[in-house]
């Protein structure tokens, strides 16, 4: 085991803040001197089968913790998950069936094994002590927190200045997770930035059950494919881990070059120097999408495969012609319609990309429009809400997002 200022120096890259430096330091040093790995827990809610690239930079961060010789617990919200969590919504969620939610936590062991040590990750499912909280102990948890402490939630708040709606479920959510901490006697919880306030619960809670406080590190938040949105199965900008390499590779380089070295910074396992190397060669002229391929393989080979990764880039250049995807391309933001999206001819006309609905049905037919790479043939193809690159002919390029 390194000597804790090492592994504390290893820790803090990344992070965003560490409540507090002084308390973890103060941890590693017990653990150091007594041979005891912390508890590190990070949950994660299966609202959606797949895990993607916004979830690995958290899951990077406790695969750090693993290889040093701490104790990483793999927390699946399978009871928070019915729930849902609030953090950084506008409206109310809708709460998720049981079946749904083990239906999506299905994948979840599977995947994980694609990051994190296996042998050395615990995984639970918080339901196996929740379900057995009486409704007693229930409004004991529910007492140990106050309407006012909720409200200073800036999402809470600003909902109750719009007069939208705040299910008294919602209140729950933060009480349960920080619970979660409690059960697991947690030493460091890892969370995003839209997180602190229900890490901060878990702190809270551990004093009021007699506990050490836990240390809280969150960490940045991934862009989807939109580059403005945080990456999320609900918004359709994501990238899962589990997709096929091509797929996978094609959607990394349809990002735009300057969210490129967001990914670099946040997903690279290149090194702090390699990749401001890489940013001056950006600036003497080297092509942003040669170094957007080498981003593109470094994580199709991380999921998959070196072999996969060199595959996908020759089947890349082979349908779009190599130096064919611009490097920039005009982006458009479109509102789904009754329908849940929005019609291909109408999409096309409204990006620019043909004159006319007509002219983009004739398109279609003539087999010139692609999205992401694949052609389309439905005519009457409804987009759903997601992001993007949609081609007619070989010059017309865009960056389309559906809300």
């Amino acid at each position: 085991m390194l000597k804790p200022e090492k592994q504390l120096e290893i820790i803090r890259r990344g992070a965003i803040e560490i409540i507090s430096e002084a308390d973890l330091l103060r941890k590693l040093e017990v653990s150091f001197r007594e041979h005891k790995p912390l508890k590190i827990k990070a949950g994660f809610d299966p609202t959606a089968p797949d895990i993607h690239l916004g979830h690995t930079v958290l899951l990077e961060k406790m695969r750090q913790f693993q290889e040093l010789d701490h104790e990483a617990i793999f927390l699946i919200g399978d009871f928070t998950g019915m729930i849902g969590d609030p953090s950084g919504k506008s409206e109310m969620r809708k709460p998720l069936t049981r079946d749904e939610v083990l239906e999506n936590a299905k994948t979840y062991q599977d995947q994980i094994a694609k990051i994190l040590d296996p042998d050395k990750t615990r995984v639970v499912f918080n339901s196996s002590w929740m379900s057995q909280m009486s409704s007693s102990e229930m409004i004991r948890l529910a007492s140990m927190y106050t309407v006012a402490r909720m409200m200073e939630r800036e999402d809470f708040k600003m909902r109750w200045v719009h007069q939208n709606p705040i299910g008294i479920h919602e209140f729950l959510y933060p009480l349960i997770q920080g619970y979660d901490s409690v059960a697991l006697h947690a030493d460091v919880e890892l969370g995003g930035t839209d997180q602190k306030f229900n890490l901060i619960v878990g702190r809270e809670l551990q004093k009021e059950y007699g506990q050490e406080p836990q240390c809280i590190l969150t960490m940045p938040l991934l862009e989807g494919l939109d580059g403005v949105e945080k990456m999320s199965k609900s918004k359709n900008n994501y990238v899962g881990i589990t997709e096929p390499p091509f797929e996978m590779f094609g959607k990394i380089m349809s990002i735009s070059d300057e969210q490129m070295w967001r990914w670099y910074d946040l997903l690279s396992m290149r090194s702090n120097e390699e990749i401001a190397q890489l940013k001056r060669q950006a600036q003497e002229g080297r092509n942003p999408r040669d170094i957007k391929v080498l981003l593109a393989k470094e994580i199709v080979a991380r999921f998959h495969s070196s072999h996969d990764a060199d595959a996908a880039e020759v089947e890349f250049m082979a349908r779009f012609g190599a130096g064919a995807m611009p490097n920039e391309m005009p982006e458009f933001s479109f509102a789904a319609g009754e329908k849940g999206g929005i019609a291909i001819a109408v999409l096309l006309k409204q990006a620019g990309l043909a004159p006319s609905t007509s002219e983009a049905i004739r398109n279609i037919e003539q087999g010139g429009v692609r999205i992401d790479g694949q052609k389309v043939a439905d005519r009457a193809l409804l987009v759903k809400p997601g992001t993007y690159v949609v081609q007619v002919g070989k010059r017309k390029w865009a960056r389309v997002t559906v809300r």
